[in-house]
């Protein structure tokens, strides 16, 4: 059995607010189809979190992720804090299938600039989606429009622009970052970087091995899937317990990069 139905999730069709239409992302769907609440690096994703930064949700009156697809972090944040966190894509497909149980769910392209939205949010999560666009200064700069003038931004990259591979390509990644590529893209949008960490050390030999399979590889899903798959519940138990062996933050390397933004203050 795969790891990603370890735990039956519900699967009916969430209501969704339309503020803007439906659009292609640079997302593969197979996404959806194989993460999971259960899955090793969703749960080793949101621990970093919570060990990096997870005071802020305290102190953050409004919450958006940008990007939140399927809703497996608004689900998260539910779950350990109970709190709403609003959700804004456009792809339909993971919206529909939205695992968040009582936070908004809107199709909704930043670029709009909604005035209802100017500075609405104290907290906002960019996870493992800045990877994924081409104009990454555009982006940010439409995303600022809505975060409060005190607000944080909370990214998540994939790490290690050498690792770059058939399976990025898969996914939709338009590259991969260090902290050096990240604070150039930090500094250009006048931007702070106050916390940040490296995460994902223990998996870098399956990192590299991936690397090595994927050479001269470029078959889509089956490329994404054996990169993302874990397959059986005890892979996933063991990968698992192997990514919790580091201490974070931690400045070394790792398979992916947290980092906590704010606006420069002058």
């Amino acid at each position: 059995m795969s790891a990603t139905n370890v735990t039956a999730e519900t699967r009916t069709e969430r209501k969704i607010e339309y503020l803007s239409r439906p659009a292609e992302v640079s997302m593969t769907d197979w996404y959806f189809e194989l993460a999971s609440l259960e899955h090793f690096w969703v749960r080793r994703r949101f621990a970093v979190f919570r060990t990096l930064a997870g005071g802020l949700i305290a102190e953050a009156r409004e919450m958006a992720e940008v990007g939140c697809g399927r809703g497996i972090l608004q689900r998260q944040v539910e779950l350990e804090y109970e709190r709403e966190l609003t959700g804004f894509d456009l792809n339909e497909n993971g919206l529909k299938h939205n695992l968040s149980q009582f936070s908004r769910v809107c199709c909704y392209d930043v670029h709009q600039m909604l005035e209802s939205l100017r500075a609405r949010f104290d907290l906002i999560f960019l996870w493992d989606v800045l990877e994924h666009i081409s104009d990454e200064d555009r982006f940010l700069q439409a995303l600022l429009f809505h975060l409060a003038p005190s607000g944080k931004l909370v990214v998540n990259v994939p790490a290690g622009p050498w690792a770059y591979s058939g399976y990025d390509r898969a996914a939709g990644h338009v590259r991969r970052y260090s902290i050096h590529t990240l604070r150039e893209v930090v500094a250009r949008n006048h931007l702070e970087l106050l916390q940040w960490s490296y995460w994902g050390l223990p998996l870098m030999p399956v990192l590299v091995m991936r690397k090595l399979r994927d050479m001269g590889r470029d078959d889509g899903g089956k490329t994404y899937s054996a990169g993302f798959d874990t397959r059986t519940a005890g892979v996933n138990n063991a990968l698992g317990l192997l990514a919790k062996c580091e201490v974070i933050p931690q400045k070394l390397l790792g398979t992916s990069l947290m980092a906590v933004l704010q606006v420069q203050k002058y």
